[in-house]
């Protein structure tokens, strides 16, 4: 077994309605920010899992997200799986 991490994300399809989203817009213009033209929130998750290959991290990321971590009707996802769980990038927390 082998170890790979999991970066997932769900974002509301298009078309549907975001009102986080159309929230966040109108804060952004009250702001003077009016060069936004669209805000779509969603969500990213990761997951650090064993599987035998990246293919079996992979198919049981989709089940995952088809059962449980995104909405079939309203949200699509996107799955990157990643060798190993080290953290290569260096987070910046405000």
């Amino acid at each position: 077994m082998s170890r790979f991490r999991l970066e997932i994300r769900v974002i509301p399809r298009p078309g549907l309605l975001d009102p986080e989203g159309k929230a966040i817009q109108h804060a952004l213009h009250s702001l003077d920010y009016e060069q936004v033209r669209e805000v779509r929130v969603g969500k990213l998750l990761y997951l650090d899992v064993e599987a035998a290959s990246s293919e079996e991290a992979r198919e049981g990321a989709d089940v995952m997200c088809r059962r449980l971590l995104a909405n079939p009707i309203t949200e699509d996802f996107e799955i990157d799986v990643h060798e190993g769980t080290e953290e290569t990038e260096e987070t910046v927390t405000a």
